[in-house]
């Protein structure tokens, strides 16, 4: 499978970095150092580099380094199958919100969804450790973002349904009763939240088939996954058409239900996502602290094959203190996959042991609070 990798990552007042320019190789990144060094800061950098608020969801604001102008800025160098190219993010000391942040592609401004025409990036970060006993809307974040991943449309399909339940939730808020704004709002959060739902579809069925090629037995064991959600289960029992209509009645018929909530009760902002241990059948959030990582890492990675698949190149990952509960079996496992894989996979740890048996094979740089540096590894590792 053809590679996209960043080759150079140039970083301004970006969390505790004033100023860093890093030199990176294809494969396996490894960065190392004391819990608080800025480990996570490099990724959360990356991840700036597709579309949405990082893989942190901080406000740009608080993404700034501390005593900066309040702005900050990300460049990278990215050279794949699709040709080389120059990517470039930040915001102003003013930015608020998405639209807050400016893109730039070969020196020319973009939208940031253009950004997913280089390159795809897919991370794995300890706060999703909690995925399947935590909210709901949690699930629903990660499986938009696998969706978004192949299909770049689904971020504004999903900036749309939202923008547009906002204001249907501002006319019950208020207790408006111009039917003419809720009929032509409504219309609008059907055709989206319908395409939402069938897209979401798609990448479960998608991404089974691509579990189901993984071994039985293997040290990640396939997940099973299904939707509970009224949009998402009707799909494939009625045509699109008759989809969006029977959710704007449903909305319509629902305002005064809805009135007395305050908000919308109903559609794809309701959905989850379902996953369970298929070897065990056993619902996910009833498996074990390893067993539930191991789960989630399986799901990554088929979902980075298929991305890989579908986009013509691998995607980079990102994989935050990826040794939290994982055994050294499960973890020599996980970086032979990544190498099979061909990617770009920049990983976290506190200690250099952790990731033994990638010697020889990734580059090792050490972080300290600001700099970073190329590792020198003992003996027992550079071998």
């Amino acid at each position: 499978m053809p590679s996209t990798h960043i080759g150079k990552l140039q970083l301004t007042d970006f969390r505790n970095y004033s100023s860093l320019s890093l030199d990176l190789r294809p494969g396996a990144v490894v960065f190392t150092g004391e819990n608080g060094a800025g480990k996570t800061n490099l990724l959360e950098a990356i991840s700036f580099l597709t579309p949405g608020r990082g893989l942190r969801r901080a406000p740009y604001p608080d993404v700034a380094r501390e005593s900066s102008a309040g702005a900050f800025a990300v460049h990278a160098a990215i050279e794949g199958p699709f040709g080389d190219a120059e990517l470039g993010t930040g915001t102003t000391p003013d930015a608020v919100g998405e639209a807050g942040r400016r893109v730039r592609i070969n020196g020319a401004a973009a939208k940031a969804d253009d950004m997913l025409e280089w390159l795809r990036v897919v991370w794995l970060t300890p706060s999703m450790d909690a995925l399947f006993t935590g909210p709901a809307g949690d699930r629903r974040r990660f499986l938009d973002r696998l969706v978004l991943a192949i299909d770049p449309a689904h971020g504004q399909r999903a900036l749309d349904y939202e923008k547009a339940m906002r204001g249907r939730n501002r006319l019950l808020s208020e207790d408006r009763r111009d039917n003419a704004w809720f009929d032509a709002i409504e219309i609008q959060m059907a055709e989206t939240g319908a395409a939402i739902a069938a897209a979401r579809v798609e990448m479960v069925r998608l991404l089974t088939a691509m579990i189901g090629r993984m071994p039985e037995t293997g040290p990640f064991p396939q997940a099973e996954l299904s939707l509970a959600g009224t949009l998402e289960q009707s799909i494939g029992d009625m045509p699109a058409v008759e989809l969006e209509e029977r959710f704007r009645q449903a909305l319509a018929g629902g305002r005064e239900r809805d009135r007395a909530a305050g908000r919308t009760l109903e559609g794809p902002h309701r959905s989850d996502l379902v996953v369970r241990h298929k070897p065990k059948s056993m619902p996910a959030e009833l498996c074990s602290t390893g067993e539930q990582k191991a789960l989630l890492v399986g799901i990554v990675i088929s979902h980075a094959r298929l991305t890989g698949e579908m986009a013509g190149a691998a995607p980079i990952l990102l994989l935050d203190e990826i040794a939290a509960h994982l055994d050294a079996g499960r973890r020599a496992a996980l970086f032979e996959i990544l190498e099979e894989l061909n990617c770009q996979a920049f990983m976290t740890g506190t200690e250099p042991s952790l990731f033994s048996s990638l010697a020889g094979r990734a580059q090792f740089l050490t972080v300290d609070h600001g700099s970073v540096s190329e590792t020198p590894l003992p003996d027992s590792l550079d071998r």
